[in-house]
Order: structure tokens, then C-alpha cells, then sequence
């Protein structure tokens, strides 16, 4: 099985924290990008790939005009045929949807909906250079779920700039009183060359101490846990049966197809991406010079599969499976990386559980410092 990811790469405004490839929104220069990237999907997709989730991402997806969503993915659905078992998501920022969009979305057969709310205090929204409120979220939310979409995921950011514990209680709270299917909870991680490194270096915002942040993180956890979701992955939580088949996948080394400028494949042990350069991607494939949109990353040896496969099962809580790392490679891990695990259980960051070979809390805490073994 594979997935498929679509790169939309346009906002009306970038957030101050983001360092994705996104594009403000023209209306010529959608229209160029939307037929391009179909152009795109029916060079490459092919009727025998078994396609079991799509995922729309951004940038803004629900920035654009929704006749071009459904036209993707009814060009995906001609290639490949519908299933209703798919996972078909697509990514909402609220402030950029109306009643139109999402009964669109419902007819182009999308399942599951991601909001990006990442906090419920206003001024907090305002730091980061979002473009909507907590009052819009809420509006959207009512939206999504009046449209019948039962499959939500609600992203949060924890250790942003002049955030409180307090502040990222009361987001919680008021999430899980809304009872989505999911919730994401990402650490803020400041990158270069952003706007709101500019801010932080110029002390116009101040982030909160590594300690508060960890404070914050065992709070999520602790809060969410308590209302029924399960901790799944390093920052995401889920009713049961509703875990995020697409990320799923990606930590259990699935091959995935990326449709877009800057979007990322993996494909028969090759990771590749397309040019970041919007205007070389659209002319590119104008002119059916589909190689020159693309640059391979990598070319995977099976003693890089297998180090990668240890970093994306270590993400998640259940950790590495012996039985199915086996299964996969013909090698057992435990010999494999021998000395490494031996290091970092005595250490307290891994345990050896059974069949599995997982984080310890305390390794929750120091995830970083444990995937550093294994690249």
C-alpha cells in the first residue's frame, strides 16, 4: 500500500514560526499551479498502485477555491478508483472556510479534517502571526461537524512565545470539551531565518525555560490521557480507531507519492523532492521536463532502512516491534544494535518490554538524544 500527499503551497499570511515553502495567494498563479499538479498526478500515479490514504497539506489548503480540491482528487479517484475505506484528509485553517468549501470537500469524498487552531488565547494566536481567532476556530469547528465530518484532528502548540502552563490547560480544556476523534500537540521549534526568531532575538517575545516546556508537555499528556485519548506518537493523541492512518504509515516506512512543488516521495527505497522554485515547477512540467522537477535525496541501502526504521518506530509509544522488524529485515534488532540499546536502557531512555523495544518516560523527555544513536 501507498500514500499519497498534495502539496498546496499557498497562504494568506505566514506564520511567524513557519519555515515551509509556501507562496502568498494570486489567482492566475493558482489556477497554472492547480493544472500543473494534475498534469503531474497523471504522469506519474498508475491504475495498480493501491492508494490507502491522501493527505492535503500546506501552506493553506482551504485557501484556495474548493472546485480545484475536487478536481484533484477526482483525477486521483479516475487513476486509482474510489474506496470508502481510504483515509482523505485535508488541513483547515480557520478563518479560510465557508459553508461552500466544506460541503465541497464532503463531495470530493474527504473523511477526515485537520484544524490548526494551536492555541485558544487570542493574544497568543496574535504572537505567532496567525490569521485567525479562537472565535473563528470555533466558528469552523461548528462548520466541519454540522457538514457531518466525524474524523477531526485539532493541532495545539505547546512553548510558544510568553505561554503559560495555565494557557495551555485552559486550550486543553476548552479542545477536549469539543470531543475531536484527535489532537496533535507540537513543541514550537524556532528555525532560522523566521520571522519570529527575529522577534525572540530582538526581545520582543521571550519563549518559555526547556523545563517549563517539559512541565507542559507531561500536562498534555497527562490532561488528554485522562479524557480518553491514547498517546499513540511522540506528540499526537487519538480515540481509539482514530489514530492518523497517513502519519502511520510514514513511521512504519510506507511508501508515500508527494504531488507539488517541495513535496518529499518514497518510493522503491528512493527518497526524492520536487524543486522549491513554484515558477521552474510550473513551467517544468508545461513543458513535460517532469525530471527537472525532481532531486533524489537519498538512495536507501538495507543498513539504511534499517537505522531509519528504528528512528520512525521510536517516535511512536509502542516503539520497535522485534517480531515485525524481523519480519521485515531477516535481522533481530536486539543483536543488531546491541551496545546502543544496552547504552540507553541503562540510561533509563529505553526498555525492552516483551516483543518491544520502546521509550521510557524518562526517554520521552530526552527523544532527541536517543534518535542521535541511530542515525
Amino acid at each position: 500500500m501507498r500514500g499519497i500527499y498534495i502539496h498546496i503551497p499557498f497562504c494568506k499570511q505566514k506564520c511567524y514560526y513557519c519555515d515551509f515553502i509556501s507562496f502568498a495567494q494570486n489567482g492566475d498563479i493558482i489556477e497554472k499551479y492547480i493544472n500543473a499538479l494534475i498534469k503531474e498526478i497523471k504522469k506519474t500515479l498508475k491504475s495498480q498502485d493501491k492508494i490507502d490514504t491522501i493527505y492535503i497539506g500546506g501552506g493553506t489548503p482551504s485557501i484556495i477555491d474548493s472546485k480545484y480540491i475536487k478536481e484533484i482528487l477526482q483525477e486521483i479517484y479516475n487513476i486509482v478508483g474510489y474506496d470508502e475505506k481510504r483515509e482523505v484528509t485535508i488541513e483547515i485553517n480557520p478563518g479560510t472556510l465557508n459553508k461552500e468549501k466544506i460541503e465541497d470537500y464532503k463531495i470530493a469524498k474527504i473523511n477526515r479534517v485537520s484544524l490548526g487552531l494551536q492555541s485558544t488565547n487570542n493574544k497568543l494566536l496574535k504572537n505567532i502571526g496567525r490569521i485567525h481567532t479562537y472565535e473563528q476556530f470555533i466558528e469552523a469547528y461548528t462548520l466541519v461537524k454540522q457538514s457531518g465530518f466525524n474524523n477531526i484532528n485539532i493541532d495545539l502548540m505547546l512553548g510558544l512565545p510568553n505561554q503559560t502552563l495555565y494557557d495551555l490547560k485552559d486550550s486543553l480544556n476548552q479542545v477536549i470539551n469539543l470531543n475531536p476523534t484527535h489532537i496533535s500537540v507540537y513543541s514550537l521549534i524556532l528555525e532560522t531565518g523566521t520571522k519570529l526568531e527575529e522577534l525572540i532575538n530582538k526581545k520582543e517575545l521571550k519563549l518559555p525555560s526547556e523545563d517549563m516546556e517539559r512541565q507542559m508537555y507531561w500536562k498534555a499528556k497527562e490532561l488528554l490521557e485522562k479524557n480518553g485519548y491514547i498517546h499513540y506518537e511522540i506528540s499526537n493523541f487519538a480515540k481509539k480507531g482514530y489514530e492518523s492512518k497517513h502519519n502511520t504509515n510514514c513511521w512504519k516506512q510506507e511508501e508515500y507519492y508527494g504531488f507539488g512543488v517541495a513535496s518529499h516521495s518514497y518510493i522503491n527505497n528512493m527518497r526524492y523532492c520536487n524543486t522549491e522554485n513554484l515558477e521552474e515547477y510550473i513551467m517544468n512540467i508545461e513543458n513535460d521536463n517532469y525530471n527537472k522537477i525532481k532531486q533524489i535525496n537519498e538512495i536507501q541501502t538495507k543498513e539504511n532502512k534499517m537505522q531509519e526504521y528504528m528512528l520512525l518506530s521510536l517516535r511512536t509509544l509502542d516503539g520497535v516491534k522485534i517480531q515485525e522488524y524481523k519480519s521485515k529485515f531477516q535481522e533481530n534488532p536486539l543483536y543488531i544494535y546491541k551496545d546502543k540499546i544496552e547504552k540507553l536502557t541503562k540510561m533509563k531512555l529505553l526498555e525492552v518490554d516483551g516483543d518491544n523495544i520502546r521509550l521510557t518516560n524518562k526517554g520521552l523527555d530526552f527523544a532527541n538524544q536517543v534518535w542521535e544513536e541511530f542515525v
